[in-house]
């Protein structure tokens, strides 16, 4: 009863009117810098340089010249404009985002439903393999995808040839994501109702009848709630794609690009505000699109009954 009571007062203090005005308030105040960056990347370079962009609302003198400049001229000592890096981290985002979600979902259901010798332990080393720093694990990957792997005049794995290509990207991402993804799906995963499994056992479907019409149909909130953090995630990255595919305009992401725009001395904020702004544009676009989902991921679990 305590419990119950407790849980009524704090639903109760977050719907009241002070904590909406909060929630308006902390809404304005982390909108206002992404106005302020939208803003800035549509004024000429002597306005920029010339008084803050507040003074834009009073007086506009607005263009797209920024935007036209960085996606397809050169700019800052670099003659590339940001169109094929903006296309390379596509083409390393929804791989990177789509690999581990399905390896992910298959393993998590295998160790959840599939019961077999071992099968616990093998979670808590998955589990475990959280704690491994991304960074620790930079070099061994690079040389075993450059080197191979030998033991001692034996040759375990041979050297990959994926220099310039997206593939030892893809891995990398693929490598890191999956010990959070099959920790998170294999917990929701294990939620769903027994009745439910067995029944469609006794049916006589298969465990991948199980999982293509049971298991991934009810965890769709919770891989569309992986799918935004990883996309995210690898979007955001420069470290990973700069160690395993290098900075050259061919697979190199736009987090490259956009180091490069401020030049030398940082100037050409102008420049450097437009390609900030295109960079956060396709992952507020995934995110708004897998909203409701996202919602749904977040609080699956959380309430019983």
């Amino acid at each position: 009863m305590s419990v119950r009571r407790d849980g009524g007062a704090v639903r109760k203090a977050f719907s009241s009117p002070l904590a909406s005005v909060f929630v308006i308030v902390v809404t304005v105040l982390w909108t206002v810098p992404t106005l302020g960056l939208l803003v800035t990347s549509l004024r000429p370079k002597r306005d920029v340089t010339a008084d803050g962009w507040w003074n834009a609302l009073l007086h506009p003198d607005l263009g797209l010249d920024n935007y036209h400049t960085v996606l397809f001229e050169g700019g800052s000592g670099v003659s590339t404009g940001l169109m094929p890096f903006l296309v390379n981290s596509l083409a390393i985002s929804v791989p990177a985002t789509l690999f581990p979600l399905a390896l992910a979902a298959m393993a998590a259901y295998a160790l959840a439903w599939v019961r077999f010798r071992g099968s616990d332990t093998l979670f808590f080393v998955v589990f475990a393999l959280q704690v491994v720093p991304l960074q620790m694990a930079l070099i061994p990957l690079l040389q075993l995808f450059s080197g191979g792997a030998h033991l001692g005049s034996l040759t375990l794995l041979p050297a990959l040839d994926l220099k310039g290509t997206y593939a030892p990207v893809w891995l990398a991402h693929t490598m890191f994501a999956l010990p959070l993804a099959i920790f998170l799906l294999h917990n929701f995963i294990a939620q769903l109702p027994r009745d439910l499994m067995e029944a469609a056992v006794v049916d006589g479907a298969s465990h991948f009848k199980i999982f293509r019409s049971i298991v991934l149909p009810l965890c769709t909130p919770a891989l569309a709630s992986f799918a935004i953090f990883q996309f995210l995630w690898v979007w955001n990255d420069l470290l990973v794609a700069l160690t395993f595919a290098g900075g050259t305009p061919e697979v190199a992401p736009m987090t490259v690009r956009l180091a490069q725009l401020s030049g030398s001395f940082g100037g050409r904020w102008e420049l450097l505000t437009a390609g900030a702004f295109l960079s956060i544009v396709i992952p507020l676009a995934v995110f708004f699109a897998l909203q409701r989902y996202f919602v749904r991921g977040l609080l699956a679990g959380s309430v019983k009954g």
